[in-house]
């Protein structure tokens, strides 16, 4: 490991343990409407558990201490129950085609967390995944209490143990039985090789991040499910290393995907990196996967990976214009 990234991991790392939440309610109340907090939950057909996350949330967060302003969940496209379950939580729901209408919405994780900014209002922008299981609030205020209490921090990763199904998580339980694989054999490999100075950053692809609106507006975010290595890349190389901190929030339960969903995946994060190294030419963009056919032999079924990323807030009129805190012309 790069010096510069031992420096960091140790400088940068902290628990949700670190930040009592007096200390980060003072802070908010200090900082004023720099500390606002909007809380966004991308959602597609996650009826079964968007409703304890939010409710947990609301208890916690906004009615016990008042830490966050606002939960977001935007709808992604659901088929089942997830907006009327999300409201009945508490829950703010937009759904992505209400914003830009003007550009018409693509499928996509990094689609929707580009247009909650325009839907969302806080200063601070948390992201957190609505199929999680076992939700703790620590979740949200782990990742928020840095942006808070340290001027220098512009992006939070929480980190966490992924255990796979049912599995218990231990001191003895760091590898075998762990999720994330996609991280371990794709994410991990390309920034250790090409951003070394991120290979401290525990959870690079993790879906529970925050950050100031100031950052998040000025990058590109990847359609797909390349968003969260591409919001880490692009934050590295424009605010720099120490922008960048991380808090372990203890154990992160949630569904599995089948390894050819695995695989699709990790062929956008390969193109979300590709388009980043410098001199990087046209991207390649698809996968092609076998299903064996009655009969015996193997189809070939080719999937597409969608190269599409949407630009800087900062250059969208339709945002400025109605961006928090500032008067449309």
């Amino acid at each position: 490991m790069l010096e510069e990234a031992k420096v960091w991991l140790s400088s940068r790392s902290w628990t949700a343990a670190d930040r009592p939440l007096s200390q980060l309610v003072a802070a908010k109340r200090a900082a004023g409407p720099a500390g606002t907090v909007s809380v966004v939950l991308p959602a597609l057909n996650e009826e079964a558990t968007v409703g304890a996350i939010v409710e947990s949330i609301r208890r916690d967060l906004v009615e016990r201490v008042h830490l966050v302003d606002e939960i977001l969940v935007m709808d992604s496209g659901c088929t089942d129950r997830t907006p009327e379950v999300a409201a009945a939580a508490g829950a703010k729901v937009v759904h992505r085609d209400e914003i830009l209408p003007r550009m018409p919405a693509r499928p996509g994780k990094g689609e929707v967390l580009w247009r909650s900014l325009f839907a969302a209002s806080g200063e601070i922008v948390a992201f957190v995944d609505a199929d999680l299981r076992d939700f703790d609030s620590r979740f949200v205020s782990g990742i928020i209490g840095p942006l808070l209490t340290e001027s220098e921090v512009h992006l939070v990763k929480a980190m966490y143990d992924r255990p796979l199904g049912a599995e218990q998580v231990g001191p003895d339980q760091a590898g075998p039985g762990q999720g994330g694989r996609v991280t371990e054999l794709v994410a991990r490999p390309l920034l250790n090789l090409h951003w070394p100075e991120l290979a401290g950053v525990v959870q690079p692809l993790g879906g529970e991040y925050a950050a100031r609106r100031s950052l998040l507006e000025k990058l590109p975010f990847p359609v797909g499910y390349g968003v969260e290595l591409g919001l880490l890349v692009d934050t590295l190389n424009l605010m720099g290393l120490d922008a960048i901190a991380q808090v372990d929030v203890g154990v992160r339960r949630h569904r599995n995907q089948d390894g050819q969903a695995l695989g699709r995946m990790a062929a956008t994060i390969y193109r979300t990196a590709q388009a980043r190294l410098p001199g990087a030419g046209p991207v390649r963009a698809g996968i092609t996967q076998f299903q064996r056919i009655p009969g015996g032999g193997f189809a070939p079924r080719h999937h597409p990976v969608d190269t599409v990323e949407r630009p800087p807030l900062v250059t969208v009129p339709e945002y400025m214009a109605h961006k928090p805190g500032r008067v449309a012309a």
